[in-house]
């Protein structure tokens, strides 16, 4: 936490240097804070347009912000430990494990190395593909520019867009679609998940977690896309005047958006209220632990599903692809939906409150938390017209969601005491 804090407060004072905008002095502490917390947090939500606002060092210091962000501090740590010639103590990797969300501390040195070589090949790959297309557009100095900006935007799932329209300018390009939702769905697996695949290479070789986590996102993939395309393709706002294979697209690159990454191609703002509450659904499912995107994280919706199921059928073990999970991690599931849950209840209170915002417009107070909270960074419009006290509760919550609530319960907590009394069993009733 401290950190994540000191690295923000780093970026804010960057970005209020005269050098970093456009216009003329600072953008003031506020809105340097806010942004520098949405890049560090690979959120996405902005108050000041990115490409105009911000002067090239001003957009560089966003992007090693956000590649900061994305990779974690202590990945990065542990790069500079091993150029300097360091050894990785026991203490220190145990904390790479809480890190990395690892289930064990062993081989997290050559795991924070895959990490750092798999975001850098990614991106340099998606730098090249990007430059190829825009440079006809751009030209070859800008081409680079903006390919390596998003590059690194789209795989740390940060939404962050040099155009004030996202992508709504290539909404039926196949190259720019499918390079920027191949990024951040890769980046939201998980590195786990990357490096098991890479060195397995076989389904049945993967580990549980693995698995977990491509089935869920094919299924939240998949459902996204197809009940987007099926309810914009009656919105004359959005779908209307785009050609059948420009919808597809469109559905293909919004269907993925909420998985963290904050970029769009349509605007977020004129859709169905029924697509925009599914995308506060699934913007609160978000990534997969160990991601660079944000949520719940799909395995976690996964555990409680499965815990569901199991006790509607009346069984006594969790189990999954013949193997059982064990109880705890049922509960730590459930804690983190349900402090998520409390999290993003009373920021959309506050933001209700701070923004005076009627009931007709609470749609886009309790869209605006979720994406605040799941560091999605998709936004109806309410971002840039925040008042200074909504600002300010975005950015906290943009902080919470990225360190996660139980990550935050853990640090604010005491020491873990183990009670010397037992008690007798009783029943409540549930239901």
């Amino acid at each position: 936490m401290f950190v994540f804090f000191c690295l923000i407060w780093v970026g804010a004072l960057l970005l209020m240097l005269p050098a970093a905008s456009t216009a003329a002095g600072s953008i003031g502490l506020l809105d340097a804070l806010f942004t520098a917390t949405s890049a560090i947090c690979v959120n996405g939500l902005v108050v000041l347009d990115t490409g105009s606002v911000f002067t090239t060092f001003g957009q560089v210091v966003i992007m090693v912000m956000i590649q900061i962000g994305g990779l974690g501090f202590m990945t990065l740590g542990v790069m500079v430990a091993i150029v300097l010639g360091k050894k990785i103590g026991l203490k220190q990797r145990l904390v790479i494990q809480q890190a990395t969300n690892s289930s064990s501390a062993q081989g997290l040195v050559k795991l924070s190395i895959y990490m750092v070589m798999i975001a850098f090949a990614f991106e340099a790959i998606a730098t090249l593909i990007l430059t190829l297309r825009w440079q006809g557009d751009l030209g070859w100095g800008q081409a680079v520019y903006h390919g390596l900006f998003h590059s690194v935007s789209a795989f740390n799932n940060a939404g962050f867009a040099l155009w004030s329209d996202s992508m709504s300018a290539y909404i039926g390009d196949p190259v720019v679609n499918v390079t920027i939702v191949l990024l951040f769905i890769i980046g939201g697996l998980g590195y786990i998940v990357v490096v098991d695949i890479l060195r397995k290479r076989s389904w049945r070789r993967l580990s549980l977690h693995s698995k977990v986590v491509l089935l869920g996102s094919g299924i939240l993939f998949g459902a996204g896309f197809i009940l987007l395309y099926l309810l914009e393709s009656w919105n004359p706002a959005t779908f209307g005047p785009l050609d059948t294979g420009e919808q597809l697209w469109a559905a293909f690159f919004q269907g993925a958006t909420p998985r963290s990454s904050g970029f769009n191609t349509i605007d977020i703002g004129s859709m169905l209220t029924t697509s925009q509450f599914l995308i506060i659904i699934l913007m609160f499912i978000g990534a997969a632990s160990g991601g660079t995107g944000g949520g719940i994280k799909i395995n976690t919706i996964i555990v409680l599903v499965l815990a569901t199921v199991n006790t509607f059928r009346g069984r006594g073990q969790i189990h999954a692809f013949d193997r059982r999970i064990a109880s705890d991690t049922v509960m730590r599931a459930l804690a983190v939906v349900m402090s998520s849950l409390g999290v993003v209840l009373i920021v959309s209170l506050l933001l209700t409150i701070s923004e005076g915002m009627l009931e007709e417009h609470f749609l886009e107070v309790l869209f605006e938390a979720t994406s605040a909270f799941s560091t999605t960074g998709l936004s109806m419009g309410l971002t840039s017209e925040l008042s200074p006290a909504g600002k300010i509760i975005v950015t906290v919550t943009m902080f919470a969601g990225r360190l996660g609530p139980l990550t935050l319960a853990y640090a604010l907590a005491q020491k873990k005491r183990s009670s010397k009394i037992g008690y007798p069993e009783d029943h409540i009733l549930i239901g």
